[in-house]
């Protein structure tokens, strides 16, 4: 999986290694928090190993999943968690800011995806869950760049889903809406009360909420499902 050392990708990788799969996860650069994250998985019992990649360059995608082949074996899931924001109202937005975003989140994904199809589609099955957001679907004051690249990756996974579903590769979307995580934790509380009260359920979501509904669209209890965008987002207006 992309994106695994802190926040959502974090909690993600924690919860599918409770369930007993192996991990391999990768970073910009191999520092202490990767090591860290490392052996916080490996003493869940599975095996966890993290690599040196830019997700969002191609060759370098294609050299991070040979690596994860030749020692892991085979991938049945992949999860695209990668991302970035880099927030302004599109007047004031440069055009850097908009390729930096959308090169990262978007291009990830293809890069990924692009990279793990032929091992997929060689043994038969695979599943993979790129992670969206609400923004994606219902756009947001000062992201135009980060919904462009969430809104990107809806119609880039129904594409997909649509092609490798006759080799059994699923290919979903998860929505997160407002979660908790080191980012929110240094917001104010009047802030954080007064965002959560336009939420219908009064409350931000958890990283693991949105880790226990990444394992279901992994899984097989997801088996005749794909192509679906799943929000999550406590009953978010537009999502």
């Amino acid at each position: 999986m992309t994106g695994a050392t802190r926040g959502i990708g974090h909690s993600i990788a924690i919860r599918f290694a409770k369930e007993g799969c192996n991990v391999a996860f990768c970073g910009r650069t191999r520092n202490d928090k990767m090591v860290a994250v490392e052996e916080e998985i490996a003493a869940l019992g599975v095996k966890a190993k993290g690599y040196v990649c830019d997700v969002a360059d191609y060759a370098s995608a294609q050299a991070f999943v040979k690596e994860v082949l030749a020692d892991f074996g085979s991938v049945d899931i992949l999860v695209n968690n990668a991302g970035i924001t880099d927030d302004a109202a599109v007047k004031r937005m440069s055009e850097e800011q908009f390729d930096r975003v959308v090169g990262t989140n978007l291009k990830s994904v293809f890069c990924m995806t692009k990279a793990i199809q032929p091992s997929m589609w060689r043994q038969g099955h695979g599943s993979i869950v790129n992670i969206g957001s609400v923004v994606g679907i219902a756009g947001n004051y000062n992201q135009a760049n980060y919904a462009a690249s969430k809104a990107g990756i809806i119609g880039f996974s129904k594409s997909c889903a649509k092609e490798f579903a006759a080799r059994n590769i699923r290919v979903n979307v998860l929505c997160p809406g407002f979660i908790e995580t080191e980012m929110t934790a240094e917001v104010p509380k009047e802030l954080m009360d007064t965002w959560c009260s336009r939420i219908p359920m009064k409350r931000a979501g958890t990283p693991d909420e949105v880790a226990q509904c990444c394992v279901f669209l992994a899984s097989d209890m997801s088996s005749y499902i794909t192509s679906v965008v799943l929000p999550m987002c406590g009953g978010m207006e537009d999502a």
